[in-house]
């Protein structure tokens, strides 16, 4: 079965061009070392809970977006391979000032599949 890394993050809206391009060389990245599937998705349908929710979880501000994201690797083991040559990898090696978003807001880890359709 195989093994998912979700991530959650808030982009501020006047950084989401920069975010973009981030995730288009990203991906790519991810693929090339051995990634099954690289997804990005920005927050359309996410209402702003009374206890929970999306924006809640990366306390987003009236000027940021949501932004959902997963990748998909054959196994564990492989996504450890796989994330280890990701961080070593020269072309994802950005000044950590300049993100286009606030990391200490990111929300990620990986999920073990029970049901895969």
């Amino acid at each position: 079965m195989s093994y998912v890394d979700g991530f959650v993050l808030a982009v501020p809206k006047a950084k989401l061009d920069d975010y973009k391009k981030l995730a288009n060389l990203a991906g790519p990245i991810w693929m090339e070392h051995g990634a099954l599937a690289y997804v990005e998705c920005i927050g359309d349908d996410i209402p702003y809970g009374e206890l929970t929710s999306f924006p809640r979880a990366v306390q987003a501000t009236d000027d940021e977006i949501v932004v959902f994201a997963w990748a998909v690797y054959e196994s564990r083991q492989s996504r450890d391979t796989v994330m280890a040559k990701v961080m070593a990898d020269p072309r994802l090696t950005p000044d950590m000032g300049a993100m286009p978003f606030d990391m200490k807001r990111m929300i990620f880890g990986g999920f073990q599949p029970f049901i895969e359709l």
